[in-house]
């Protein structure tokens, strides 16, 4: 699992891409792919926990299925949505979390500034063990879930997903060359909420009926009590 890390040079995430998640934050719903960048070092790897809250941030989960693009001669450019073989681009899958700072995000989409800080903090991007991408025989069609202290906070199937991966990859690939190693997060469906110190977290995925055991997580949440950390002041 180290090498996702290690090999990833971008991991770029899909927003607003489940109608109901739109509902749930009063977003408006877009027309096309939307998506950021979250940095490298925020990945947190199994068994590297646990997830850490900056003081005075209001922590929030958002459970989403990961992919991993595959080795490939050159960087993929311009890819085509129809493309009956674009999948084959994908190496492996994984479940991850894209934690986020709303009320730093908040803030910011109100000034109309930047939030790469809201989904930029060490440990803002946990993710599972890898799962075989012979594992998923369809990745639109897989169950989500997570739960905070026992209580199920989300869970809806990727079929609610507005926008598909060859859609995604084909956006994407539009703006920014896709390379071996980056990771694509393909959004987030409903019931997203919020976490605090001694919080534990659990997620999972099924395919085909069955639970996908690489895709299970349980991690705890900290609150962040280190001397001259970050403390969330308005901008």
């Amino acid at each position: 699992m180290a090498t996702i890390k290690a090999n990833c040079r971008k991991i770029v995430c899909i927003g607003r891409n489940y109608a109901d998640h739109i509902t749930e934050l009063n977003s408006a719903r877009p027309a096309q792919p939307f998506f950021f960048l979250k940095p490298t070092s925020s990945i947190l790897l199994p068994g590297q926990g646990p997830i850490v809250r900056p003081r005075g941030v209001d922590l929030h989960h958002e459970i989403e299925l990961g992919l991993v693009i595959g080795e490939t001669p050159k960087p993929l450019k311009n890819l085509l949505e129809s493309d009956s073989s674009i999948l084959d681009h994908i190496r492996c899958y994984f479940l991850s979390i894209d934690v986020t700072a709303r009320n730093v995000q908040n803030e910011a989409k109100k000034k109309g500034l930047p939030w790469s800080i809201a989904k930029g903090f060490d440990t803002f991007c946990p993710i599972s063990h890898e799962i075989p991408r012979d594992r998923i025989s369809d990745p639109h069609n897989i169950l989500l879930w997570l739960s905070v202290n026992g209580e199920t906070k989300q869970k809806d199937n990727s079929n609610l997903m507005l926008f598909n991966i060859p859609r995604m990859l084909s956006d994407i690939s539009k703006v920014m060359s896709l390379e071996e190693g980056d990771i694509i997060l393909t959004g987030t469906p409903k019931g997203v909420g919020p976490l605090k110190g001694g919080d534990k977290v659990k997620c999972g995925l099924e395919a085909d009926g069955e639970e996908v055991v690489e895709a299970r997580m349980e991690l705890d949440v900290v609150d962040d009590d280190t001397a001259g950390g970050y403390v969330f002041k308005e901008t």
